[in-house]
């Protein structure tokens, strides 16, 4: 049976949530009803425990959250909650991939500290970090519960200021790694590298292996390794980030937008995009409008 996906879209906490890109509330007993069965998002999630204890399970491992730890949990990694203590107590951040440049995150700063994916699962921040964490997250969560066009804008970069302080605690505390390693790392970036080069006329991975002399088979065993996705996936997302951004931030027509993007025709983007999102373009343009405009 196919896992449970939650999506951001389907999480109303209030009407206004329609058109947020972000969610933020208290985590309880209450609230993460939804997370303890094993499931993905379509959206990244960040545990902040403020009291008490619960365990995490994210694809094969096991992390114990206590009082000042952190977690963000990326989309599409296999993922849910046990054993919560009755005094746990903290934070839930939800907020959606396109907005927050997920490539930055997963590739571009992935030199600066690899595979962040599993890197930022499980954090111990200092107490004075923690507490300046809380502090942010509280002004994020002050604007989710009122917000305004403005104020969006604001919750929006306070997330990537909240990340980027979280990559940067996150540096060098993990060991360097071998020749062998480091190779792989760095087909892995090359591929990342060749794909936002080529994205529009280049889908399969048998030209990206071809390119980086690798087999499509180590190709995709690289690519779990260092975001969580398949090869073919890896390719796919990238293609549906600039729909999404194009339809979002360009005045192109569908029939332009297609033609940019290497499809053969109007229809093969509208049966790519149904395919991954189970919608039109036209339903996704008037949702992102509604989220990020509205």
């Amino acid at each position: 049976m196919d896992l449970k996906r939650l999506e951001i879209k389907k999480n109303i906490q209030k009407a206004e949530d329609k058109n947020l890109s972000f969610r933020v509330f208290e985590l309880n007993s209450n609230t993460i009803q939804e997370y303890l069965q094993p499931h993905k998002k379509d959206h990244f999630c960040i545990l902040i425990i403020e009291t008490g204890k619960i365990q995490l399970h994210i694809e094969e491992k096991i992390h114990f959250l206590k009082e000042g730890k952190i977690s963000i949990i990326f989309p599409d990694q296999v993922n849910f909650l046990s054993n919560p203590s009755t005094d746990l107590s903290g934070k839930i951040v939800l907020f959606e991939e396109v907005l927050f440049c997920s490539d930055i995150l997963k590739n571009e700063l992935s030199s600066y500290n690899v595979n962040l994916s599993e890197n930022l699962n499980c954090l111990l921040l200092a107490q004075n970090e923690f507490d300046h964490g809380i502090h942010t997250i509280s002004e994020i969560q002050t604007i989710y519960n009122n917000p305004t066009l403005i104020k969006k804008e604001q919750a929006r970069f306070f997330i990537k200021v909240f990340l980027l302080g979280l990559i940067e605690s996150v540096h060098g505390q993990h060991p360097v790694f071998n020749p062998e390693t480091e190779s792989d790392k760095q087909v892995y970036f090359q591929f990342k590298k060749l794909l936002n080069q080529h994205f529009k006329t280049q889908r399969t991975v048998q030209y990206y292996a071809g390119k980086l002399v690798v087999t499509p088979k180590k190709l995709n065993i690289l690519t779990k390794k260092y975001c969580g996705e398949t090869a073919i996936n890896a390719v796919h997302n990238r293609i549906l980030t600039e729909i999404k951004r194009q339809l979002l931030f360009s005045d192109l027509s569908h029939k332009e937008i297609a033609f940019d993007l290497g499809f053969s025709s109007p229809s093969a983007l509208n049966k790519f995009v149904r395919a991954k999102l189970k919608e039109t373009p036209t339903e996704l343009q008037n949702e992102l409008a509604q989220i990020y405009t509205a």
